[in-house]
């Protein structure tokens, strides 16, 4: 077993522990993706972090590109594929940093988003127990993901509660030791493979409690009583990712499985986004990568007018530009993900990554598919999937408004004292 493998495994088997306070996970993440304290302002990987890299790398090149086109023309869950990633321990991430486990997630995404986005499905569904679980909570949800390939779901977003999360339905009354859940969800990603949820329920009716008070977190097993999953969605891209709505009819929750305590949901599902935007945001920027490096590639082969199409100044301009923006989208993401492992609060820097991250990828799969020309509208080439795969960075967790919105009222309370 080679070293990388090593501390994988050791990293998950301990992940419980190192998850159980915040301070924890700032502490051990910051030793794993801190190169040394002395050197300062660094951009050296550690050898550590070169390993992980170089194993996400290789899976992704050897397992998952060449099957992503025809996972993206079925549709089909990639079970296989996903069972594989987890063997190699590349799903979970339980017990490394935020900044390792985005090194990973570029890697993964590179190959393929809709894979990649089944994957990291899990990394936000777990976020807020590894954030306010209790140690009971944590042993019995976050445990068996250890065990074996499971996947869960953040199941927040309703037909009419997408960006205005304040506004969520979906009820939970309090009847003797259980909270009785009635509503629906949509748009949950891994909504009909999850072997939990993460559910978000308005447990105060008064239509003026704020949210910070108004709505409560749940672990909810997805085989409960009362749980009806719709069906797959066929979606612009990333198709091989599973994306359902779910509707809860008087579905009983234990008291034990309240996180924290009633009425601190709205504040665990917000948390949760700090964690979690930066490997997003390392997602879209795996993807405008893949597409820089198909277009570059096919611009030094293909010729016009006697020479190859890069030696004409309007296509090297181009690719310069998606170049520029792909190095700065990977030092948004870093940079969000080494505030939060230090454990400072890294709302500012994770919106940033995510609203550049998630622009850039759109802007850079089109410039692919231009450089491309008539080719590039062509499914035979993997730029038109690149093109429809990136648009939904610019929407999921938190669209690109949204998090303009995030990105200008941080920047504002800097200056009002």
């Amino acid at each position: 077993m080679s070293c990388v493998l090593k501390v994988f495994r050791a990293g998950l088997q301990s992940g419980i522990r190192l998850q159980s306070s915040s301070a924890a996970t700032a502490k051990a993440a910051a030793a794993s993706s801190s190169n040394a304290g002395s050197l300062g302002f660094s951009f050296e990987l550690t050898d550590q972090q070169k390993e992980f890299q170089q194993l996400a790398r290789k899976f992704a090149r050897e397992e998952m590109i060449p099957v992503a086109a025809a996972y993206d023309r079925s549709g089909e869950y990639p079970f296989p594929i996903i069972k594989k990633a987890w063997e190699f321990n590349l799903i979970s991430g339980m017990g490394l940093s935020i900044f390792d486990s985005c090194l990973i997630t570029e890697e993964l995404a590179y190959a393929c988003t809709g894979m990649q986005t089944a994957m990291e499905a899990n990394s936000l569904g777990q976020m807020p127990v590894i954030i306010a679980g209790n140690d009971a909570q944590k042993k019995k949800y976050l445990g068996r993901m250890t065990e074996e390939p499971l996947m869960c779901a953040y199941c927040v977003t309703e037909p009419g509660a997408g960006s205005d999360v304040a506004n969520i339905k979906t009820r939970a009354v309090r009847v003797g030791d259980d909270y009785v859940v009635n509503g629906q969800k949509m748009w949950i990603t891994n909504g009909g493979k999850a072997n939990w949820y993460f559910l978000l329920a308005r447990t105060n009716p008064d239509p003026k409690c704020p949210a910070g008070k108004a709505f409560t977190g749940f672990i909810v097993d997805a085989d409960t009583p009362g749980i009806q999953v719709g069906r797959k969605e066929m979606n612009m891209g990333q198709r091989c990712s599973d994306t359902r709505g779910i509707t809860f009819e008087d579905v009983r929750i234990p008291k034990e499985n309240v996180l924290i305590t009633e009425g601190a949901g709205f504040k665990i599902a917000m948390g949760a986004f700090d964690n979690t935007r930066p490997p997003v945001a390392a997602g879209a920027t795996g993807l405008a990568q893949r597409a820089l490096d198909e277009a570059t590639n096919y611009a030094l082969e293909r010729k016009t007018f006697g020479k190859a199409i890069a030696e004409h100044q309007a296509v090297s301009f181009i690719l310069a530009e998606m170049a520029m923006k792909v190095e700065l989208a990977r030092m948004a993401y870093q940079r969000s993900a080494w505030e939060v492992d230090q454990g400072r609060r890294n709302t500012y820097y994770a919106s940033i990554a995510k609203a550049f991250a998630g622009d850039i990828a759109n802007q850079v799969a089109t410039d692919a598919v231009q450089v491309f020309g008539g080719n590039g509208f062509n499914s035979e080439y993997p730029v038109e999937k690149l093109m429809r795969d990136a648009k939904i960075y610019q929407i999921y967790e938190g669209t690109a408004q949204i998090q303009r919105l995030i990105i200008s009222r941080e920047h504002f309370g800097k200056y009002k004292k």
